[in-house]
């Protein structure tokens, strides 16, 4: 099946998509705040530009949405009707991008984190995962040597 909208309108529907500060990733960043993390964003000099760094922790947390890569819930497992052979192949590169940040990023020594756009519809249980994630990343630091 071809597009429903001719070349032009799919690239400006496309360019609106947004990389930065999308919904999903201000209600991680609330949720840290509330915690009393310190952190940083996107930041350039590491694989992957996750989307939250804590550079005392060694964490790197990515945002993801659940359709844009891949993930499988039900969000994440839907493929459009329209230009199938497309959307299956640009999600299976993000997925494979992934799995290459994800890697550098542990060979560097850094923890990373995938925190799904489909785990925020449960805020109390997306900050109790962080809480415990924060606390073991705080007690792994302070252990003895």
């Amino acid at each position: 099946m071809t597009d429903v909208f001719d070349a032009e309108k799919r690239s400006a529907v496309m360019r609106r998509v947004k990389g930065k500060d999308t919904t999903p990733e201000l209600a991680v960043r609330r949720a840290l705040t509330r915690l009393g993390a310190r952190y940083r964003l996107h930041r350039e000099d590491l694989p992957g530009k996750p989307d939250i760094v804590m550079p005392g922790r060694r964490l790197a947390l990515f945002v993801h949405g659940c359709f844009w890569h891949g993930h499988d819930c039900a969000r994440g497992a839907r493929v459009p009707k329209q230009n199938r052979d497309y959307w299956t192949a640009k999600v299976a590169r993000n997925v494979a991008r992934d799995v290459r940040t994800r890697e550098a990023l542990a060979a560097a020594g850094w923890r990373v984190e995938t925190i799904w756009e489909c785990e925020l519809r449960d805020p109390a249980a997306l900050e109790g995962r962080l809480k415990a994630l924060l606390a073991q990343l705080d007690r792994e630091r302070n252990r003895p040597s």
